[in-house]
């Protein structure tokens, strides 16, 4: 008997825990701006994380040597013992932070590594404490454990940063996690040893809370600004922090799929459990070329860093010479958070109300060809993110277009 395509298509029904799931706004935006220019428009996307730097050659060619040394097989489950030791000697060098080598792990990219440790801990109803704006994937794991994220809203008034009275106020009984994010994708901004000290200090006297910190931008930062990590100024907590990093950013490594964290053994050994029936092992090659990159220079990194610099200066200062717009300066990670509260319910050329954030985005893509990503993608509205890792030129034209988009409301 012959079954119709449709027929056996109805069939398929999704499991319930991606109910609440979509496809991540970002990628939504990303696609749209791809479908464009297919059609022939002229569109500039500033919406996507990603270096436009390549990979450093001195990384490249330790890729190159593994190969060449048949270095082609199954590594051990969560890294190889080789690149476990150089990020113990990572986080001892720039950290401050000595961990045993069964306190490593390594996954296919940071995003796995929190897709494991979530795996690893959460119960059904387990609360995770997530500052807003926050980095999509952050609730949309939590969601998929059949944990509930519980958002605490980050005020730009105090620089999108978690104020400790309002995770005080968030804590309950179900709290198994706090995230931490700096420097911080969407909003750039990045806690010193003064602002996480009463944070800190809140998660002492919450002994069952854990804390759950997200590094990945740790070396793109400015204005001599102080990087420092949770575990390192309060080590009373390294027992229940797991440290989180990777290659990615820093040494423009995201499609080589590196991440890693440091944590304690128990949590440590749960993660792999987790590990060892999703991916395995990372890539090998890969993880030979993360050996290099955490073991060599770093002048490229800071060079690199200089660069970014000089862009986000230019976005912040173009953002603010437009009327409706204003725009925080980030203390690292390479986007800006600008806010559009001044064009909210103004009417576009056709007549129809910008009525939020939302509307600004599409209204920037569809008519001017500028691809952004709307705050309320991130939990707070009415912002924009702006990725400002792209050329010189591109964001001069792209901070034209959205200025005279602008200009155009009335």
């Amino acid at each position: 008997m012959n079954i119709s395509a449709q027929t056996v298509s109805s069939r398929f029904q999704a499991a319930s825990r991606l109910a609440p799931i979509g496809v991540s706004e970002i990628l939504k935006i990303t696609s749209l701006a791809a479908d464009l220019k297919r059609q022939g428009r002229d569109v500039i996307v500033l919406g996507t994380g990603e270096p436009d730097f390549d990979t450093p050659d001195h990384v490249k060619e330790a890729a190159r040597r593994a190969i060449e040394a048949g270095e082609t097989k199954y590594t051990a489950l969560d890294g190889t013992p080789e690149l476990k030791a150089a990020i113990r000697a990572k986080f001892m060098r720039d950290n401050g932070l000595e961990f045993a080598q069964d306190e490593i792990t390594v996954s296919a990219g940071a995003k796995q590594i929190l897709f494991n440790a979530m795996m690893a801990t959460l119960e059904p109803g387990d609360e995770v404490i997530i500052p807003t704006p926050y980095w999509v994937t952050y609730a949309d794991i939590v969601r998929i454990m059949g944990g509930k994220p519980v958002f605490v809203r980050g005020e730009e008034v105090n620089g999108f940063r978690l104020i400790a009275e309002d995770l005080a106020r968030a804590i309950t009984s179900r709290t198994r996690w706090v995230i931490l994010n700096s420097p911080s994708n969407p909003s750039g901004s990045a806690y010193s040893e003064a602002q996480y000290r009463p944070i800190l200090d809140m998660l002492i006297a919450h002994p069952n809370v854990w804390l759950m910190v997200d590094d990945i931008y740790e070396h793109i930062v400015y204005d001599e600004f102080r990087f420092v990590t949770p575990a390192a100024i309060e080590p009373s907590l390294r027992d229940r922090t797991l440290t989180i990093n990777g290659v990615s950013k820093a040494y423009a490594m995201t499609g080589w799929r590196i991440g890693y964290a440091g944590g304690p053994s128990a949590l440590i050994r749960s993660m792999s459990v987790v590990q060892s029936q999703s991916t395995s092992c990372p890539s090998s090659i890969s993880q030979a070329a993360a050996i290099e990159a955490l073991n060599g220079p770093m002048e490229i990194v800071r060079e690199r860093c200089k660069s970014f610099q000089t862009r986000r200066d230019f976005v912040v200062s173009a953002l603010n010479n437009i009327e409706g717009v204003t725009c925080r300066m980030p203390e690292g990670a390479f986007y800006t958070f600008a806010c559009c509260a001044g064009l909210i319910g103004r009417k576009m050329p056709s007549g129809q109300r910008i009525s939020s954030d939302v509307d600004f985005a599409e209204y920037l893509l569809h008519t001017v060809g500028v691809a952004v990503v709307p705050g309320t993608a991130f939990g707070l509205a009415p912002y924009f993110r702006i990725s400002y890792a792209t050329s010189v030129p591109e964001l001069e034209e792209a901070c034209r277009r959205i200025a005279h988009a602008a200009s155009r409301l009335t």
